[in-house]
């Protein structure tokens, strides 16, 4: 087995990984809403289940998003290898895939959920191009730049960035109505209230909103970053080889990122919500535990790669632009009305067994699809609009010289 074949199957087998997490942590917006999660004490999470809330809160939200982040950085680089060693121009071809995975991140905010995150990811990937071409020590140097930055915007003892924090009246009616709405409403009725409903009821400033929207992006690029100078460094190109290397930064990264992310979660249960640096488990805790989590599965991987586990990663990773999409269309017919409707009612330890459920089915189905199919429909689509083919294949190239298969994109 070659090495670009091995470390493929490495990168599949993360992007496999990571929507076990994200189904977890999607799992609250399903059962809560977007502005619900934020607030259990609204849905009467109390006890256990609020035990539980916090050790996911610690463990996996805002820990496995990032990895599909960093994926994506990685892919871009591998794609635009793969599209250079063809004579063919890496950015317009970029560009047409981005486009696409914006408009389909669009039709998933509209019609079925507007937690999606392939519209960001969409229009990051435009800023991201001026990245393309950079050396790897530029994007390291720009990675943690930016991940200092985001830390110094935790440190306060409140962040005013973060429009959730500030009680509000009518956000707490917005969420008491979406209760009602979600959980026993029609499709019609549940699209009308998530696409004309006001949570912040004209409280929001224009200029407020607009300096979120500008930091959002600057808080999160820096994963996207770390990815494309993995991609030029040669990270995974040989996991037997980097093993130690893969050990000693778990090792380092886990233990401070469960740190960062406790202290933020649990000090202000403890009447500590005014201490320094409150925020800094979302600004940067979350982050350092996502590398932690990749190089720790990189590690089990070069020791156990040819497991079914491992195997099964690998599938539910080949279709995860597909299997992201149908975690949504499983979820809302769970909890929304038009389904079984058990909007705020299951709780969550029992929202956690239905998520590991949804990626059990996936973790089951993936392979079986892949017998039949090499890729998935969404994944095909993609591929037909990125090099504009009907077969979903790039040119023949102009010279021989070695490819990279395409399941190295990360946005496939």
């Amino acid at each position: 087995m070659s090495t670009s074949t091995k470390r493929i199957q490495l990168i599949d087998g993360l992007r496999g990984f990571s929507l076990a997490g994200i189904v977890m942590a999607n799992m609250l917006a399903f059962q809560y809403g977007m502005f619900g999660q934020s607030k259990p004490q609204l849905f009467g999470i109390g006890g256990a289940d609020q035990a539980f809330l916090s050790f996911l809160l610690i463990t996996v939200v805002g820990s496995f998003m990032p990895i599909f982040g960093f994926m994506f950085g990685f892919g871009m680089i591998k794609l635009s290898e793969s599209l250079k060693s063809r004579d063919l121009r890496p950015k317009c071809h970029l560009a047409r895939r981005f486009l696409l995975l914006f408009g389909i991140g669009m039709l998933h905010i509209i019609y079925l959920w507007e937690g999606d995150i392939l519209s960001f990811y969409g229009v990051l990937g435009f800023f991201l191009l001026m990245f393309l071409n950079r050396k790897p020590k530029t994007l390291l140097i720009w990675a943690v730049l930016l991940l200092v930055g985001a830390g110094l915007l935790g440190l306060p003892a409140s962040n005013p960035m973060n429009p959730l924090s500030i009680e509000s009246t009518h956000m707490n009616n917005y969420i008491i109505q979406s209760q009602d709405v979600y959980g026993s409403g029609t499709y019609a009725e549940i699209r009308d209230f998530s696409n004309n409903g006001d949570p912040f009821g004209g409280e929001l400033e224009v200029s407020y909103a607009l300096i979120a929207l500008i930091l959002a992006p600057l808080m999160t690029i820096s994963m996207f970053l770390l990815g494309m100078h993995a991609a030029r460094m040669g990270t995974f190109n040989d996991p037997q080889a980097m093993r130690h290397a893969y050990l000693r930064r778990a090792s380092f990264l886990i233990p401070i990122g469960l740190l960062l992310k406790a202290y933020s979660e649990l000090a202000p249960k403890l009447g500590a919500g005014g201490w320094l640096g409150i925020g800094i488990g979302g600004t940067l805790g979350g982050t350092l535990l996502a590398l932690g989590y990749i190089y720790a599965f990189a590690l089990l991987y070069a020791g156990s790669r040819h497991s079914s586990l491992m195997s099964r990663f690998e599938a539910v990773g080949r279709l995860s632009l597909t299997n992201y999409l149908m975690q949504s269309v499983i979820c809302t017919t769970v909890f929304y009305g038009y389904g079984l409707g058990l909007f705020g009612r299951a709780g969550v330890f029992i929202g956690a067994i239905v998520a590991l459920a949804v990626y059990g089915i996936q973790l089951w189905l993936s392979p079986l699809y892949l017998k039949k199919f090499s890729n998935g429909p969404v994944e095909y689509v993609l591929r037909i609009w990125t090099y504009l083919s009907w077969k979903g294949q790039p040119r023949k190239k102009k010279k021989q010289s070695p490819t990279l298969p395409e399941n190295a994109s990360g946005v496939q």
